[in-house]
């Protein structure tokens, strides 16, 4: 019998950990084979490719459900004998609507190692195979729960054993080292598992070792890796001790429980740029934080983020739609966060996962939401629709901007003399009434910032300046001039040559500002002046900086 684990990812970066470990331990299973497909491939190719199979089980996710049922649909019209079963937190709660559908034979909730197991080895007899559901005389039949599984069942165990080692490289390699959370934040799925439960830790520095050989990313997918001082610390030190060069580790954390010892060992131990943090702020609003039983201190996440964020790379998170979160209070969330100047910070709007508290509790705050994945909130009594269209539009800009790395220093100086959630909301109403959030040239990306910015800050001649600034710094080779012309030709070669730069080998454009541009990189402090500023491009990597502090004539 020909068993097939698959799924479909949303990008090709990613990689599916569930279904590497269901083989892993399943393997001496005579027929038993595995595949990864993304939810972009042609759907038709996909269901030829499953034709050859008895029984196709596929892990599903909001990011996926609605592709994995066309493919089942496709499966089955091929051959109708083909038997389709699904697991995943997609399927886990609220599933009869998905197996009421012809096209789906079997449903495994919750944690599949036990379940799967038991299936394969009994099929057909399913009788007493464990959190299984399926239909049966026209009725919808739900066996009874499994035990908890036993992580020490991951002893000597290696989930990419399977993979080509030179695949790994240019994926992101998921670590699971505990499965629980020990929160309740009632919009997300971990909050139905208090139970921490720790992986063997010989096996987990078996398996880093082995991605820190062969894979570059490194993903950590407890959702608070910080949770126990001792553990966090002993996995630091030992990627310190066996990282590879390019290597990155990301982890989830709790900002504001952090132990000063993490802390300390960070400054001193981590160099700048192996770890990246992802922190889950949601929400500065503290009622809204009670709303959803989530606990944060704001005042020392912050005081965290500020003291490590010459170390690691800040990814911090917002969620717009909470409970008691209204429009100002939104806009005050974002601007202080904004202020902490992250690399990445992403907006994200409610989504009413199935099992979630929140799914359950939507009448209380006249929720309205998507009734398909991803289930995102569509307006409630504390936002409209209008405020949350609005909204959607900020984070547009926020991505376009500042998350690509696009206007770095014009939205910082923006954060540090307006409001940054208008000037996103302004910029963001502007460029969808001129272009295409999603497809768009980069030149553009310019012109309708610039243009935003003369037209509402007419008199900030610094605001234009910067966005200049962060045209000229963006590319790899010399662009066209814009915004700000370039100094006269004798002038230009006349500096060229007094500061010896080397024409020969790099291109130059040198631009006349109106202040500091030094002294603003080392405090973000505006000193005016009449200044000059020179980009050299060597066509590979970002322009350098060059400053003339011969021409530094302040006034």
């Amino acid at each position: 019998m020909r068993i097939l684990l698959t799924t479909l990812n949303a990008k090709y970066i990613h990689i599916n950990l569930a279904i590497r470990l269901l083989f892993e331990l399943n393997k001496d299973k005579k027929g038993l084979e595995w595949k990864e497909f993304t939810i972009k491939e042609d759907k038709a190719g996909i269901a030829d490719f499953c034709k050859d199979f008895e029984i196709i089980a596929f892990s599903c996710y909001i990011w996926n459900i609605q592709q994995t049922l066309e493919v089942a649909r496709l499966i089955k019209a091929i051959n109708k004998d083909i038997k389709i079963l699904l697991g995943g937190p997609e399927v886990s709660y609220e599933y009869n609507d998905v197996i009421c559908l012809d096209e789906i034979d079997y449903i495994i909730t919750g944690e599949g190692e036990t379940p799967f197991k038991e299936f394969i080895n009994n099929y057909p007899n399913i009788e007493n195979v464990p959190n299984l559901v399926f239909k049966k005389d026209g009725k919808v039949k739900e066996n009874l729960p499994a035990p908890m599984f036993d992580l020490t069942n991951y002893t000597n165990f290696n989930p990419y054993i399977n993979d080509k080692p030179a695949d790994l490289y240019n994926k992101v390699c998921y670590v699971e080292t505990s499965r629980g959370c020990p929160y309740k934040c009632e919009f997300c799925l971990a909050s139905l598992d208090n139970k921490v439960r720790t992986l063997p830790i010989d096996d987990i520095k078996t398996n880093l070792l082995y991605l820190m050989e062969h894979g570059r990313v490194v993903k950590f997918l407890d959702r608070t890796f910080n949770v126990k001082k001792d553990f966090t610390i002993d996995i630091f030190k030992f990627i310190l001790a066996n990282h590879k060069p390019n290597n990155v580790f990301q982890f989830e954390i709790t900002a504001d429980i952090v132990h000063p010892d993490i802390v300390k060992f960070i400054q001193e131990h981590v160099p700048k740029g192996l770890f990246r943090f992802e922190i889950g702020i949601q929400t500065v609003n503290q009622q809204a934080n009670l709303q959803v039983s989530r606990k944060q201190n704001f005042d020392k996440t912050s005081a965290v983020i500020k003291t490590l964020d010459n170390k690691i790379e800040m990814h911090l998170d917002l969620i717009v739609g909470l409970p008691l979160d209204y429009w100002n209070d939104i806009k005050y969330s974002i601007e202080e966060v904004f202020k902490l100047f992250p690399p990445e910070l992403q907006l994200g709007f409610l989504k009413f996962l199935k099992g979630t508290p929140m799914r359950h509790k939507y009448l209380e705050h006249d929720y309205v939401y998507d009734p398909l994945p991803p289930y995102q909130i569509i307006k409630s009594k504390y936002l409209s629709e209008e405020e949350l269209l609005k909204i959607t539009v900020l984070e547009e800009a926020l991505e376009i901007y500042w998350n690509k790395k696009r206007a770095f220093h014009t939205l910082k100086y923006v954060s540090n003399n307006y409001s940054i959630f208008d000037f996103l909301l302004g910029l963001g109403t502007l460029f969808a009434s001129k272009s295409n959030f999603h497809k768009h040239a980069l030149v553009t990306v310019y012109e309708i910032i610039h243009e935003y910015a003369q037209t509402t800050y007419p008199n900030d001649k610094i605001l234009l300046d910067l966005i200049a600034i962060d045209y000229y710094l963006h590319p790899n080779i010399k662009p066209k001039t814009l915004f700000i012309e370039e100094i006269e030709r004798a002038e230009r070669t006349s500096m060229i040559e007094r500061l010896r730069l080397n024409h020969h080998k790099f291109r130059f454009i040198i631009i006349p500002i109106n202040f500091d541009f030094e002294i603003w990189q080392q405090s973000e402090t505006i000193v005016e002046g009449n200044h000059h500023l020179i980009f050299q491009y060597n066509g590979t990597t970002k322009p350098a900086v060059i400053f003339d502090q011969l021409e530094m004539v302040n006034v």
